[in-house]
């Protein structure tokens, strides 16, 4: 006797595998009803018997070729020590079932360290380790599992995608069927108008009906068909999403049709039921054409104008943008700083952090002709690089995306998913309510009537809202050079009551100080040793130190390169070890209050460099708009500023010196532990932990590659004094946002109220979703336009 398959209900031929008193036909069925299970989805198998999907193990020999070094490293986006990242192209991701599933792949196997989808771009990033799982067993493990990957020269070279016509080729069936549904229903239209009867019609209006019947079918499954599956699996997954209403009153307008013609009761709704799909996906052309104009991570690739430091062959230094980089051109990487491109080492002693790209700490050492993938993080001295591979822009941003950066706060998007969940709830009951009445009063018009309420509840409208304001004044803010990270950072900014300001390099000029140096006269020798080692760090000390010592720029190797954070660093110079930093780290108990630099070479102390520091033009005047927040600075140098920062900032709340990055991060839990929502402003390098600790962190850029996953914003240092400006565009799209979401309750209420009472059809429904969708975008591109201008008079 024949067993079948619990799974996916396929006869069992060459394997069988019990698992839980339950026979399988291979370890995939077997890996899905298992994870399906951990999660208590075990009614997927109550709703559809036969829904699962059976591996092809004839042709899984079919991804061995990826094991061959130049077609795994082609493929892979990066792979250093055991780690390995590669990015599959999988079409059939569909729904959020499919989005859980694939991000789960860490249950179902221990050799893959996470998985992350981009549902948009139909792909999944998978983190694996690829001594334990061959990257052809990694890709066989997903098409058991029913998500075959796509891999062709398109997906390796990582080449931009094409255009997806098939909403377009749906539209374009829809359009047909609708233009020749009303032709062929004319006559009949025609003759109840005159009230008279056409031979022609009597005669073969059967025929007429069928054509309808034959162009409304693939209508209903072809071009609706997405309707039906996110209906379909949002239901397998005890979600009862905004599809479900429409696809019932498709459903119940086709079913309907199909009565009246065979009863010959009449014509039935075909040609209605043809524009309503008509025009609902002419809607849904509008929405995806919406969403892909604000797909961040493809946009991200000319977003943040990342600087990085140019190496030309003599040593000269030039900071350009990373847009302009080319394959050949040399970089400088300073201590704690980000490896922007894919790059051949060349000089230095690498010491590659690679957490920002695997999530695992430990670091990795380098030597000169070693390549390094962009996204590590430099931990020592200073390296000379050499691009290898064109900028992508978009992969790091991705990285600053990545989810364990991620600070999880509800929000509007969250807001507006509640109120579709219940919404959907809600138009059901009054669906339901409405058919009964209007079951009692005119059964014929009762059709009508629900499928009209659930065609025009649609809140197609009110998701768009948020999404669609959000991009746009993201962009505006961006081309200020205020660069966000994500949609939700705009609300939390809005929300702001509690601004904290780190000193050095933040609120000051990181190039402008007067420097005066006290002690003997140092030798030309310690000198150049000296600014070899400043030329390693990115504190703001030691830039503009390095600015200030005027000779000629030559570089010497630094060994054994180690920063004490909070207090500075030491390393080997052509055989001598120097300290620079504070007192305590070259030995001495100063209780002097100055900003100043240490120095010692060989446990001799040499002398110190005293900064007077020059602050940013206008912060009395940035302080002064920001009177209704509470304002904090801190600083890792002593307080012989304080009475300065006081006279500038009058309304200045709290202040801290001889602050460690733990003591910083410490403080801003405290002030977050009294219900203050804080905004933290740093360098964006040494604050990393006081600004992923903060509500909302941003990292103040001057002319240095910034790029941080702890920070939410990034933002010009010219741009710091008008703070003021961006916080009340922030709190101006929260409002924006609001008014958009008035609209469209409005847009719902006048509609149903239309519909319930019987006084519109479903195509005049069909045709109003879309109109709604309009005029919330028209509307939300004004105002953000509108209030842009009053901040921003320049490139908004």
């Amino acid at each position: 006797m024949s067993e079948n398959c619990y799974h996916c209900g396929q006869i069992i031929a060459k394997e069988r595998i019990s698992f839980d008193e339950k026979i399988f036909c291979c370890n995939g069925c077997k890996s899905v009803f298992e994870i399906l299970n951990i999660n208590n989805l075990g009614n997927f198998y109550e709703l559809n018997k036969r829904s699962g999907i059976r591996p092809n193990e004839d042709n899984i020999s079919q991804f061995d070729y990826l094991d061959t070094p130049e077609i795994f490293n082609n493929v892979t986006d990066f792979s250093e020590g055991n780690t390995s990242l590669v990015t599959f192209k999988i079409p059939v991701i569909h729904c959020s079932s499919c989005i859980w599933l694939l991000e789960s792949l860490h249950t179902l196997n221990e050799n893959i360290n996470y998985s992350q989808v981009n549902f948009t771009r139909k792909n999944v990033q998978i983190s694996f380790n690829h001594n334990e799982l061959k990257l052809s067993d990694l890709a066989k493990f997903l098409t058991n599992l029913g998500y075959k990957p796509v891999i062709n020269l398109e997906t390796a070279d990582k080449k931009e995608e094409t255009f997806d016509k098939t909403l377009v080729i749906k539209l374009a069936i829809a359009g047909f069927a609708f233009g020749n549904g009303m032709f062929f229903s004319y006559p009949e239209y025609a003759a109840d108008i005159m009230g008279t009867t056409d031979y022609y019609w009597e005669n073969y209006k059967h025929l007429f009906r069928f054509i309808m019947f034959l162009l409304a079918t693939p209508v209903v499954f072809y071009s609706a068909s997405d309707y039906f599956k996110s209906a379909w699996f949002g239901s397998k997954n005890k979600i009862v999403n905004i599809d479900v209403p429409i696809v019932l009153g498709i459903l119940m307008l086709y079913g309907r049709s199909i009565y009246e013609v065979l009863t010959n009761y009449g014509a039935g709704y075909f040609d209605t039921l043809c524009g309503l799909l008509f025009f609902m996906l002419l809607g849904k052309l509008f929405q995806k054409r919406t969403y892909s104009a604000l797909s961040y991570d493809r946009d991200y690739k000319s977003f943040y104008p990342i600087a990085v430091t140019k190496v030309d062959f003599a040593g000269k230094q030039e900071n350009i943008l990373l847009s302009d980089l080319r394959i050949g051109d040399r970089i400088m990487v300073r201590n704690q700083e980000i490896i922007p491109v894919d790059a051949i080492l060349i000089n230095g002693e690498g010491n590659i952090d690679n957490s920002f790209i695997t999530g695992e700490s430990a670091s990795i050492p380098k030597k000169a002709g070693d390549k390094i993938f962009a996204g590590g993080k430099q931990v020592g001295s200073a390296l000379e690089l050499e691009v290898i591979k064109t900028v992508n822009q978009s992969y790091l941003t991705q990285l600053w995306n990545k989810e364990a950066f991620k600070k999880y706060e509800t929000g509007l998007d969250t807001l507006t998913n509640e109120i579709s969940k219940y919404f959907t709830f809600i138009i059901l009951g009054i669906t339901l309510i409405a058919g009964i009445y209007w079951a009692q009063i005119d059964f014929e018009k009762m059709f009508q009537v629900v499928a009209a309420i659930l065609i025009i509840a649609c809140p197609c409208a009110l998701a768009l809202s948020a999404p669609f304001t959000f991009g746009h004044v993201m962009r505006i803010l961006g081309r200020n050079k205020f660069y966000v990270k994500d949609t939700l950072t705009i609300e939390k900014i809005s929300k702001i009551d509690t601004l904290v300001f780190d000193k050095t390099g933040t609120i000051t000029h990181h190039k402008k100080s007067n420097i005066n140096f006290e002690g003997n006269e140092m030798a030309e020798f310690d000198l150049k040793n000296i600014k070899s080692l400043l030329k390693n760090s990115n504190h703001p000390l030691s830039k503009s130190l390095y600015e200030f010592l005027a000779m000629e720029d030559e570089y010497f190797p630094v060994e054994n390169f180690r920063e004490i954070p909070g207090k500075g660093y030491e390393a080997e110079v052509r055989g001598n070890l120097y300290r620079i930093g504070s007192a305590k780290l070259v030995g001495l108990d100063s209780k002097n209050l100055e900003t100043a630099v240490h120095i010692s070479r060989n446990e001799v102390y040499l002398g110190k460099y005293i900064f007077e520091n020059e602050y940013r033009e206008d912060l009395n005047a940035l302080f002064k708009t920001l009177s209704d927040h509470k304002i904090h600075i801190l600083s890792g140098d002593n307080s012989s500023e304080e009475l300065k920062l006081r006279a500038m900032i009058p309304n200045v709340t709290g202040m801290a010196f001889n602050q460690s990055p733990e003591d910083k991060l410490n403080y801003i839990k405290h002030l977050q532990d009294a219900n203050q929502k804080v905004a933290m402003f740093g360098d964006g390098l040494n604050d990393a932990g006081a600004l992923k600790q903060s509500n909302v962190g941003i990292a103040v850029a001057d002319d240095t590659n910034s790029f941080t996953p702890s920070s939410d914003v990034i933002m010009s240092g010219e741009k710091l004094v008008g703070f003021e400006k961006y916080l009340k565009f922030c709190k101006d799209a929260m409002s924006i946002v609001k008014i958009t979401f008035a609209i469209s309750f409005m847009y719902n209420i006048i509609g149903l109220s239309f519909a319930v009472t019987g006084h519109m059809s479903p195509l005049f429904a069909a045709i109003l979703m879309p109109i709604s969708s309009i005029s919330v975008v028209a509307f939300t591109s004004v105002a953000t336009w509108w209030r842009s201008a009053k901040y921003f008079k320049i490139n908004n």
